[in-house]
C-alpha cells in the first residue's frame, strides 16, 4: 500500500509513493470495509468494487483527483446507474483542473462498452 501502480494488472510506468492525505483516504476505506460494508453486504454493480476502485484511484492520483473519481463511481452505483467492468482510467481527462474538480469524475456509465456490461 506504499506505492501506486498504473493498473490493476500490474502495468508498467513510474511508481510514485502514496501521499499522506491519500493514505488517510485509504484508511477510511479500510474502516468502511471492516465495518459498514459487513452490514450492508458485498454486492456491487461494477468490477472492481467501488471501494477497490476508489482505493486504486487514491493510490494512482492522490486524494483530490482520486477522491473525485471515487465519488463519481460511488454515485453511479445505484439501481438506475450503469454496471459492468469499469477500471480506474489510465489518464485523467485533458480538461481537468484542480479548481474544476467535477471534471475528474465519470458521472455516467456511457464510457463502459456494451460488451462489458452485466445487464
Amino acid at each position: 500500500m506504499c506505492r501506486s501502480s498504473n493498473n490493476a494488472a500490474g502495468g508498467s510506468g513510474p511508481v510514485r509513493p502514496v501521499s499522506v492525505p491519500a493514505r488517510a483516504g485509504l484508511g477510511l476505506i479500510w474502516l468502511y470495509r471492516h465495518s459498514l460494508s459487513l452490514v450492508m453486504g458485498r454486492q456491487c454493480r461494477y468490477a472492481p468494487t467501488c471501494s477497490d476502485y476508489t482505493a486504486e484511484a487514491l493510490r494512482r492520483y492522490g486524494l483530490w483527483a482520486g477522491g473525485w473519481l471515487g465519488l463519481s463511481r460511488i454515485l453511479r452505483c445505484n439501481p438506475w446507474g450503469a454496471d459492468g467492468f469499469d477500471p480506474v482510467p489510465d489518464d485523467l481527462p485533458a480538461d481537468t483542473r484542480w479548481y474544476l474538480p467535477w471534471r475528474y469524475g465519470r458521472w455516467t456509465g456511457n464510457h463502459i462498452p456494451p460488451d462489458q456490461r452485466l445487464s
